[in-house]
C-alpha cells in the first residue's frame, strides 16, 4: 500500500470513535437550551416584603 492509502485507512478507522466522542461532549451543550425553554415547571417562592426593620435592628445593635 502506498503511504497515502495507509493514512486514509487510519483516518477512516478513527472517524467513528471521533464522532462518538464529539456527540458525548456536545450532548450537554445542546440540552441546555431545551431545559431552559420549559417555563411550566418552575416553582418560585413569593417575594418577601421589604419593611426596613432589619437595617434599624442592625444599627441599634451596633450602638450597644
Amino acid at each position: 500500500m502506498t503511504r497515502t492509502a495507509t493514512q486514509i485507512k487510519k483516518t477512516l478507522r478513527l472517524l467513528p470513535r471521533a464522532a462518538m466522542i464529539l456527540m458525548v461532549l456536545a450532548a450537554p451543550v445542546l440540552a441546555v437550551p431545551q431545559l431552559r425553554a420549559d417555563y411550566g415547571s418552575t416553582i418560585e417562592a413569593p417575594a418577601a416584603r421589604k419593611s426596613g426593620v432589619g437595617f434599624v435592628l442592625l444599627v441599634s445593635l451596633q450602638r450597644t
